[in-house]
């Protein structure tokens, strides 16, 4: 079985998979905050006893936080039980809800104001991953429809297309690209983090 989960986002989300790909259970909480307390119990709650012995789990970009807590979980559960470990672009599991098959762009709020955007198609990126401004996403965005929680923004500065407010569902793990969901198994932050180590 495969074990699916991403906590980079306002959602804490989980999704179990059997041998064929299909999904035989699957738990989609938005929280917010709150992601270290929430995700053992869900999965403890979605698993009802069974174990994984592959194990996917959302890489970022989003919260530094909540990427840092799946990480940990999904490292100490392979450990466990013995299980490979992988991680997967939580741009290219947000682009999987759209369930669109032309072009979409994903953008979400990132620190500063700025915006995590990648374009994907079929579940496969065309972009490279860009943490930039706003008015700067808007201008390297081609995709008609946007979707996450900074799409609304994007669409607005760049003055047409379609914004989709999403978060990721693990449930859509098996339609994204088989490269996006065979990453190493640690955190994509995409930009430097807020926190400065002191000068000696």
């Amino acid at each position: 079985m495969i074990l699916a989960f991403d906590t980079s986002s306002a959602a804490c989300t989980a999704a179990l998979f059997d041998g064929e790909g299909a999904c035989v259970a699957r738990a989609d909480e938005v929280i917010g905050r709150g992601h270290a307390e929430r995700l053992v119990p869900m999965l403890d709650e979605l698993l009802d006893g069974r174990k994984a012995d592959r194990i996917v789990v959302g890489v970022g970009p989003g919260s530094f936080t909540g990427i840092r807590v799946a990480i940990a979980a999904a490292h100490g559960l392979a450990i466990g039980w013995d299980a490979e470990l992988s991680g997967m672009s939580s741009l290219g599991l947000l682009a999987a809800s759209a369930n669109d098959d032309d072009e979409i762009a994903t953008a979400v709020q990132g620190g500063h104001g700025e915006l995590f955007v990648q374009q994907f198609e079929h579940g496969a990126a065309t972009s490279d991953l860009l943490n930039l401004p706003p008015a700067a996403a808007a201008a390297v965005t081609s995709a008609s429809v946007v979707i996450g929680s900074g799409a609304q923004q994007l669409v607005a500065d760049r003055g047409w297309g379609e914004a989709r407010e999403a978060l990721p569902s693990a449930a859509n793990l098996m339609k994204v690209a088989a490269d996006l969901r065979s990453l190493a198994a640690k955190p994509i932050y995409a930009r430097a983090p807020d926190a400065k180590a002191k000068a000696a």
